[in-house]
């Protein structure tokens, strides 16, 4: 099984003309499915043995600890990708994706605990390429003259609102800080524990293509940002935006280095040394 992480996120299943998915759903805490579910994925086998398969998602409910989510949805991928591997054909760059608890999005608990296969089915593969290549725009220059920024404390967000909560209410100037994505340290890669955060952005600008954002890099602990890590940092981050088929018109970069400390440099306590090295979105439009 071929599993996409580590600095190359994997793209999330999303729907594009020709594109088809399918989800089954598991009980709580299990990672295999009922006869009812297994007898709906055994039939669509049946009747998908010329499609192709082009990601596996699994989620869970929002019950239980972090770590245990994220590891039993995993579970359901390997689970579902076993079941089908030698009965349906997988895409070579088949993604495995595991979203835990950020998969989440229905208030109905029953409903977040789920696989979903995303394929081509054997009509489509004659255009398989056209359709899963990325949609590459050249760029076009995203007005920012005139935004006032907006700090997130100053929105007075409501307390536990999620980043897709943030981005609802703010409007056009509004910084919202993105804390989960991390970097290795003197290095622009980011870290694993960056997925979740990455992933959320990802779903919420497929899902509202009419935001615009600017990614801001921040660092800390030093006088100068001369080897301009805060901009690679935000430019990392719009790479993986890209690379997920988010238009790069839709996305600018900057960095200001240690221009814009939260806390004066240098930092009396690591707490405001992470508070000041940091990744931030701007909203351009929305």
């Amino acid at each position: 099984m071929k599993i996409l992480f580590a600095f190359a996120f994997c793209f999330l299943p999303f729907f594009f003309f020709g594109q088809e998915s399918v989800s089954f759903y598991f009980e709580n805490n299990k990672s295999t499915l009922d006869q009812k579910e297994l007898v709906k994925l055994n039939i669509w086998i049946a009747a998908n043995k010329t499609s192709k398969i082009l990601s596996i998602t699994g989620s869970t409910d929002e019950v239980g600890s972090t770590g245990y989510n994220d590891t039993l949805s995993q579970k359901r991928v390997d689970y579902i990708f076993n079941k089908v591997k030698t009965s349906v054909k997988i895409r070579e760059d088949f993604k495995s994706i595991s979203l835990g608890e950020a998969g989440a999005k229905s208030k109905t608990k029953a409903e977040n605990r789920k696989a979903i296969i995303v394929f081509l089915q054997e009509k489509d593969l004659a255009k398989e390429a056209e359709l899963i290549k990325p949609k590459v725009e050249e760029p076009k220059d995203i007005p920012t003259n005139g935004l006032t920024p907006i700090e997130e404390v100053d929105m007075h967000f409501p307390e536990g609102a999620t980043l897709a909560d943030k981005i609802e209410l703010s409007r056009p100037g509004t910084l919202i800080v993105l804390p989960e994505i991390q970097f290795y340290k003197n290095s622009f890669g980011i870290m694993p524990s960056s997925q979740r955060e990455v992933f959320e952005l990802i779903r919420i600008m497929t899902e509202n293509p009419r935001l615009y954002i600017e990614i801001q890099g921040h660092i800390c602990c030093v006088d100068n940002d001369v080897r301009k890590l805060s901009l690679e940092r935000a430019k990392q981050v719009r790479r993986i935006l890209l690379s997920n088929y988010i238009l790069e018109r839709r996305v600018k970069v900057k960095g200001f280095g240690v221009t814009k400390p939260k806390f004066p440099i240098p930092e009396a306590t690591e707490e405001q040394a992470a508070a000041n090295r940091r990744v931030e979105i701007m909203i351009l439009e929305k």
